[in-house]
């Protein structure tokens, strides 16, 4: 199959968001796969034989959840997270279509799904951050569904009622005017068994109004969060609560806090839905460090059973926050907001960076000192990488620093001003002290007597105080 280098235009409806959506005329099944993640520290994966069986995976695939959402009530849906579960050939044979997004993590799991349902004949489609960043990633691929949700689901669903079959040339579908969130459906949570997930997720928002360099967040979603209304969430939060309770509710906005009017007029109705409920779920959350300057927002945050913040502190060096344009981390002490969030209860998780243009070789040992002074247990230490439309790539594409040849044994794309031998030496050096045992538990102890203490006492309530749960925290 060849493929088509500019976007295909011919023969492509005209619905937009906002008119009456499309009623398709034929009977369609489609098959929705989420593609399995690579083994990593992220998923916590090493964690799930812990649950006695009952953890699969680590949280819903909630942009397809919101696809099988959106797609006509009429058509037969099929959701299939491979991370708990694969899809069998008798899944792909019952479909017409195969759907699947993800992360660029996830690229080789993506197109060994492509490559499994063009055996069966099967029309593709790819879609969600990864295709929308780098769609030459994906160039076997039937339909590439770039952007968020908008006019292009509006068009494909058009295309996939006319036929299903294989067009003879890539198709490009790109949102040109998004639907917004205040729109969106609920996800479609009755195809999973929530009860499989380590953690559930909710998105808010979508957007942030900082530049980090790194970041490709603004170049996908905007500066400028967009909203849902507080009764959306609250909506599928008992939505969610039907197929199971994990426990705990990460919320996955690129920056929970990128509009603090409206995260302060939420809390309050969490807050009651929660007391309303008899306190089910605790929270969690992404959200710049600025958020300690806010006392208000953190108590209300409290009350709602906001348990745990993670933070991209990045570094504790203050050149390469400066550099990196990262200054919202430099509006107090880190160590001092670290703490304020302490105080509210809430733990703090830490992303930490190493191999910025500022690092020296004392760099591992001032990150390990921050550790030790912050008492942060659970930090994610990445290596510095550029992620393709973000400010990063583009210096680095211009200064000749990038490392585009496909060498899977090298663990940045970076050309480090460092050697990057001692780049990754001093990167496992870090993690590997971070993490042993007895450093570990010591960070672990200073939660427990500072931080957990501060914790509000939800009631024991049905919705507590049940066999699931208390299985679930014997095990």
């Amino acid at each position: 199959m060849t493929t088509l280098q500019t976007e295909i235009k011919q023969g492509v409806p005209e619905s937009l968001p906002g008119k009456v959506k499309y009623v398709p005329n034929n009977h369609r099944r489609v098959l929705l796969i989420f593609p399995k993640y690579s083994r990593s520290f992220g998923t916590f994966h090493y964690s799930y034989k812990l649950t006695g069986g009952r953890v699969r995976a680590f949280m819903p695939p909630q942009g397809l959840l919101l696809v099988a959402s959106y797609l006509p009530k009429e058509w037969e849906v099929r959701l299939i997270d491979e991370n708990a579960n694969p899809a069998t050939d008798a899944d792909y044979r019952w479909a017409d279509v195969v759907i699947t997004s993800g992360m660029h993590i996830q690229r080789p799991q993506i197109n060994q799904i492509n490559a499994i349902a063009h055996r069966h004949g099967k029309l593709t489609v790819v879609g969600g951050p990864s295709v929308s960043g780098c769609p030459e990633y994906y160039p076997e691929f039937d339909i590439l569904r770039m952007g968020e949700l908008g006019d292009a689901d509006e068009k494909l669903i058009e295309l996939l009622d006319r036929s299903c079959d294989r067009p003879t040339q890539q198709i490009r579908l790109e949102t040109q005017e998004r639907l917004p969130l205040n729109e969106f459906p609920t996800p479609a949570y009755h195809h999973i068994n929530l009860n499989q997930y380590l953690l559930g997720s909710v998105q808010f928002s979508s957007g942030c109004p900082f530049n980090c360099e790194f970041c490709d967040i603004p170049a996908l979603y905007g500066h400028n969060p967009r909203l849902k209304t507080p009764e959306q969430i609250l909506a599928e939060l008992d939505a969610m609560l039907e197929s199971g309770n994990p426990g705990l509710v990460y919320f996955v906005d690129d920056n929970f806090i990128g509009n603090r009017r409206a995260v302060m007029d939420f809390l309050p109705k969490l807050i009651e839905w929660q007391k309303e409920r008899g306190y089910p779920l605790q929270f969690a959350c992404e959200a710049t460090l600025n958020i300690a300057q806010s006392p208000k927002l953190l108590e209300l945050m409290r009350e709602a059973y906001f348990t745990t913040v993670f933070c991209g502190i990045e570094t504790p060096e203050t050149d390469a926050l400066h550099a990196i344009s990262k200054d919202q981390n430099l509006s107090m002490p880190i160590l001092d907001a670290v703490k304020a969030l302490n105080t509210y209860g809430m733990e703090v998780v830490s992303g930490i960076i190493i191999g910025f243009d500022t690092d020296t070789g004392e760099t591992g040992d001032r990150i390990l000192d921050f550790i030790r002074a912050s008492n942060i247990s659970v930090l994610t230490i990445n290596l510095l990488y550029a992620l393709p439309k973000t400010a990063l790539w583009a210096r680095l594409e211009k200064e000749g620093r990038l490392w585009l040849d496909e060498d899977e044994t090298r663990e940045s794309n970076v050309k480090f001003l460092m050697p990057y031998e001692q780049v990754v030496e001093m990167w496992r050096r870090v993690i590997t002290t971070a993490y042993s045992p007895d450093f570990l538990y010591e960070r672990y102890q200073y939660q427990v007597n500072f931080t957990y203490a501060n914790r509000i006492v939800p009631p024991n309530s049905p919705a507590r105080v049940n066999w699931p749960n208390i299985k679930r925290h014997s095990l």
